[in-house]
């Protein structure tokens, strides 16, 4: 690896970290804008002034909002996510099993997920503008215009109410076996797939079709190939860099944008923990998960960025 590919590698580490510092200042300043008083809201409306102000004073509310947001960052730097307003718990260990159960989930719809996409786009490709391509485009289009509740209630009612195959609550512990838990998240991420499934197949299509007109293609062609083979073994690799990062944009949408499907399922993540929470206005744990899904998000993305540099053969064997 060459010292200019590990510059740009460096400069892209650089700017993830930088990133993230900007979302922890808007994600601590979008928290104090919120309407309301949290200590009002932990003691209720009958409540008295004095006590209002006790407990600002006890939860350091009292303090000017740029101390207490390099107060909350210095907490973060040494790994401590600071402690639940509405039960006094520490967020880091109310949050570890959690995060777990997220990536547990979002681990196996990854697996079914990213490998079926990449089939399937490679199906549409060998057969442009045929019938199987057209079956494969119009059922992902289908499946992107659909939201994610529509589709897991729509599983739920399907494969839990009317032919009772799979639990329409996902709820996991660490007593289950991996056979349990996967029955259990079975439809979360069944839903899951048909979301992300769509994007990633139609992006794989759409990169290794862009390859197809180069002209080592038609040399390939030329010396008698088969088709598929040539899909495979020589436009496939060459579409990598974009097929990655539309891979890891969905990855980061698994943990990010899991919330809605946890809710409908009742699962116990990182989703579900944000929203009980927000109902009660409990600014830390707010805070907290917002910032860890920030940083999976924007790891996700830098990872990409430094796989496209690394795969890219320009910068690795340069003139």
């Amino acid at each position: 690896m060459n010292t200019f590919v590990l510059k740009l590698i460096a400069q892209r580490i650089a700017l993830g970290l930088l990133l993230l510092l900007a979302v922890s200042v808007l994600i601590f300043v979008g928290t104090q804008l919120l309407p309301g008083d949290v200590a009002q809201s932990i003691l209720g409306q009958s409540a008295t002034p004095e006590a209002v102000a006790n407990l600002r004073r006890e939860l350091g509310l009292d303090q000017p909002a740029w101390l207490r947001y390099f107060d909350w960052l210095g907490g973060i730097l040494q790994g401590d996510l600071g402690t639940a307003l509405s039960n006094r718990q520490d967020i880091g260990s109310s949050l570890w099993g959690r995060v777990g159960n997220t990536l547990f989930l979002a681990f196996w719809t990854a697996i079914v997920a990213v490998p079926l996409a990449i089939l399937l786009g490679l199906v549409a490709v060998r057969y442009q503008n045929r019938w199987p391509d057209r079956a494969i485009s119009g059922t992902t289009l289908t499946a992107i215009s659909l939201p994610e509740f529509f589709i897991g209630y729509l599983l739920i009612y399907l494969f839990a109410v009317k032919f009772n195959w799979f639990p329409s609550v996902s709820t996991v512990h660490s007593g289950m076996s991996l056979g349990e838990r996967l029955h259990a998240i079975a439809l979360p991420a069944a839903t899951l797939t048909l979301v992300i499934l769509a994007h990633m197949l139609r992006m794989t299509r759409a990169a290794i079709l862009n390859v197809m007109q180069s002209p080592y293609i038609e040399t390939a062609e030329l010396k008698g190939l088969g088709t598929f083979r040539i899909i495979a073994r020589h436009a496939f690799p060459n579409a990598i860099a974009p097929v990655v990062n539309v891979v890891m944009l969905n990855l980061a949408f698994l943990i990010v944008g899991v919330v809605v499907v946890e809710v409908i399922f009742v699962y116990p993540g990182m989703g579900q923990y944000l929203i009980d929470h927000v109902s009660k206005r409990d600014v830390p744990v707010v805070q907290a998960v917002g910032l860890i899904f920030a940083a999976v998000y924007i790891g996700l993305n830098m990872l990409a960025d430094i796989i496209a540099i690394v795969t890219n053969p320009r910068l690795r064997h340069p003139k």
